[in-house]
């Protein structure tokens, strides 16, 4: 029995001896791998086209060296100033001030022609308005008026005064008097034939309160006394859309409200054509 033990120690030792006896196979043929891919490296670099690796080189050459670049040189010399100011033009804009200067003057002209125009337009429409005066004023002087209707030429355009005492209505009334006819039916013709300017007509009153069932106060009254001439024109085939009423009671006196002949002038219907130009 012990030299079977013996025996079978020894047989496990020769096995032991007889696997590491072979490892340096393991070796050899990692040696072997490496060896072929050496010489599969060294097979590849002898192959490679030397005039396309010698074009390669003097490419990387050249554009590391500057010389491809334009201005290379200069850039590493100067920062490029010497190329930048001979590329610029000379001087730098030589065609921004004539236009400017042009676009100046062009846009004084049209000023100085729309000032013009302004103007022309302006003398024209005074004219218009000194006609239409001379005719009302005549109208005036035939009938015996000049002292119940005044013209004027003032800065917000032609204005035609009527005073209302005995002329267009009675006292504390705004119905029309029968003998207002006439007058504003004259009036009416010459303001239809100038079919341009806008037309309010205002009422004023002198400072004497009213309080009446129908006018409370001076305001109603002096608005109702505007909005008759303005039906009448109306009625007289005056466009409507150039026609406004204004009720401004007693605050626009002419004079003195302190007297009788005061108060009668206050007591007035005015019919302004309002200017379509500045006043010259």
């Amino acid at each position: 029995m012990a030299t079977r033990g013996h025996g079978r120690r020894r047989s496990s030792h020769d096995e032991v001896e007889h696997e590491n006896e072979e490892r340096w196979l393991l070796t050899y043929a990692d040696m072997i791998t490496l060896l072929m891919t050496l010489f599969m490296v060294l097979f590849a670099i002898s192959s490679v086209n030397t005039s396309k690796f010698e074009a390669l080189e003097a490419s990387l050459s050249e554009a590391l060296s500057g010389k491809i670049v334009t201005g290379g040189g200069s850039i590493q010399e100067t920062g490029a100033t010497e190329k930048t100011e001979q590329s610029a033009p000379e001087p730098p804009f030589p065609a921004i001030e004539p236009v400017v200067q042009s676009d100046s003057s062009t846009s004084k002209s049209a000023s100085a022609s729309a000032s013009s125009s302004s103007s022309r337009a302006a003398a024209h429409e005074n004219e218009d308005f000194r006609e239409l005066k001379r005719k009302i004023d005549a109208y005036a002087k035939e009938h015996g008026l000049q002292d119940k209707l005044e013209t004027h030429i003032v800065r917000r355009g032609l204005v035609i005064r009527l005073l209302t005492d005995r002329v267009l209505y009675a006292s504390g009334s705004a119905r029309l008097q029968p003998a207002s006819t006439g007058l504003l039916s004259t009036i009416a013709r010459l303001l239809v034939l100038e079919v341009r300017h806008p037309i309010v007509v205002e009422g004023h009153t002198d400072s004497h309160p009213i309080a009446s069932a129908r006018f409370p106060t001076n305001w109603e009254l002096s608005t109702a006394r505007a909005t008759q001439v303005v039906r009448f024109f109306i009625d007289q085939r005056l466009a409507a859309r150039r026609l406004q009423a204004a009720g401004v009671a007693a605050q626009r006196p002419i004079a003195s409200n302190s007297n009788d002949a005061g108060r009668s002038r206050n007591r007035r219907v005015e019919i302004v054509l309002l200017r379509l130009n500045p006043s010259p």
